[in-house]
């Protein structure tokens, strides 16, 4: 794609640049290019690795697979308005009058052998290049909005400074920048877009100019008559918050997991006591038994605000809490896989099926998916394991095939068949019908997808047997 003929094609149209085409940031794109009160030209750039999906965009091929009919809409109205395109050439930022940084941080991890946390430290060295990327490129007066989830501080202590120093190395003035944090919400899944544009927001600037910047923005890209916009003092707090709302439901999470020990080891159902505790409108969210957290945050946002309070701060202290809640959630895949066995016995060398890969339901992102280390434990028992997920094309984090149709599964005759994760179609009708054609096996549901009519109905024919009911069969 030539940005700079995109770019004179529309040349009055207030121009986005959105850095980083993945989860977030693509669809982050598609929500610029359809805002509610304003006109503008939105480019996604990416690193050159990522050119395949820059083509696939290109050509009118959105590359994320999620259960919500509005992205394909938003995205059909973008090609045909012709005011989005993406590009691997960071020249790109110099067109921006707004670029919103979208971008991956991670944390790296390391543990014991029962994947209890050990140790963890946070590479801050691809976030820096990338904001450094920007400064080398952007207008001395843009608007740079960051989305990614930070270690609270790093907007005045490292994204300020970067920027400031690259324009005075051009030769622009700083005094006219803006710089702002607005950390996304975004749910994967059937309310994909409706999680960024009908969502409430809080928002913060470095100074009042950039805050106010933010507010003007946000304003054309949600719907504030539905969602309220916060603003709070200092973009450390925003930062703080994001963190804050994902360390606290990583531990509501945790709690629940180290509950669901209890359950198993005293026989009774902790699904049906959750259930009649969250009658109680203070406890509605506790959390329901599950095979563990996946995903980009809840894995290690908690750990972003500890690493913060030490090395930015100057304390001592870890947020203990919040680290413990990483550690025991990282443990759940092998507290599922030990309960497994408890039930059904040996797992050696059997033909195993997981239906779902993805950390959620109803989405096609399986990066830090729980059920990357039960797929590992079974094959170190020589289990033959195929696996299954309507979203997913390739779990390209172990880089084997998955099955998106039953047909190829009914083949394998598996001896045992778990449930990985609640993709809303394999509660379906058809989906139970096909599970009662296959032989008599093992059926272990992790995540608690199906009904108490579909489990009697399933145990006609099958041993099935439900994570965090303490059923002995």
């Amino acid at each position: 794609m030539d940005v700079k003929s995109f770019i004179t094609k529309n040349s009055s149209n207030s121009v986005i640049a959105v850095q980083g085409l993945g989860f977030v940031g693509s669809v982050m794109s598609l929500v610029c290019a359809n805002a509610i009160s304003a006109d503008y030209l939105v480019i996604g750039v990416d690193v050159p690795e990522m050119g395949q999906k820059i083509k696939l965009l290109n050509q009118g091929v959105f590359p994320l697979v999620a259960e919500d009919p509005k992205i394909e809409l938003y995205f059909n109205n973008a090609l045909k308005k012709g005011n989005f395109c993406a590009t691997s050439d960071s020249f790109s930022f110099s067109y921006a009058d707004i670029i919103i940084v979208d971008i991956n941080l991670d944390v790296k991890k390391t543990k014991n052998s029962d994947e209890s946390l050990n140790f963890f430290d946070v590479d801050l060295s691809s976030f820096k290049n990338a904001i450094g990327t920007i400064g080398t490129y952007c207008k001395d007066d843009v608007l740079v909005l960051v989305e990614t989830t930070v270690p609270p501080g790093t907007c005045q202590k490292l994204v300020e400074p970067i920027l400031h120093e690259k324009l005075s190395d051009r030769g622009l003035t700083t005094s006219k920048i803006k710089i702002a944090h607005s950390y996304e919400r975004v749910m994967p899944g059937p309310d994909y877009i409706d999680s960024i544009q009908n969502y409430p927001r809080v928002y913060s600037g470095i100074d009042e100019k950039s805050a106010d910047a933010a507010e003007s923005f946000l304003k054309t890209i949600i719907d504030t008559s539905k969602c309220k916009l916060t603003r709070l003092s200092s973009t450390t707090a925003t930062e703080m918050a994001k963190v804050l709302e994902n360390s606290y439901r990583a531990t509501n999470i945790a709690f629940t997991v180290e509950w669901s020990r209890f359950a198993e080891e005293a026989g009774v159902d902790l699904w049906s006591i959750v259930s009649a505790i969250r009658v109680r409108p203070t406890h509605s969210n506790l959390m329901y038994p599950n095979i563990g957290v996946g995903g980009y945050c809840l894995t290690k946002d908690p750990l972003l605000a500890s690493w913060a309070r030490k090395n930015y701060f100057g304390s001592e202290d870890d947020l203990e809490m919040s680290v413990n809640s990483v550690s025991t959630n990282d443990q759940m895949p092998i507290f599922a896989y030990q309960r497994l066995k408890s039930i059904f016995g040996p797992l050696e060398k059997l033909k195993v099926v997981l239906f779902g890969i993805s950390y959620r339901g109803d989405v096609g992102d399986t990066r830090f998916s729980p059920v990357e280390p039960l797929f590992r434990l079974l094959k170190s028992h020589s289990c033959e394991i195929k696996v299954h997920d309507p979203y997913v094309r390739e779990w390209h984090e172990l880089e084997i095939p998955v099955s998106s149709g039953f047909d190829d599964l009914l083949l394998v005759s598996p001896d045992l068949i778990i449930i990985s994760t609640a993709h809303s179609k394999y509660k379906s009708d058809d989906f139970i019908s096909n599970l009662m054609k296959l032989k008599e096996c093992k059926i272990f549901d992790m995540v608690g997808l199906f009904s108490d009519k579909q489990i009697s109905h399933l145990r006609k024919k099958h041993r099935i047997s439900v994570l965090g009911r303490g059923e002995k069969i």
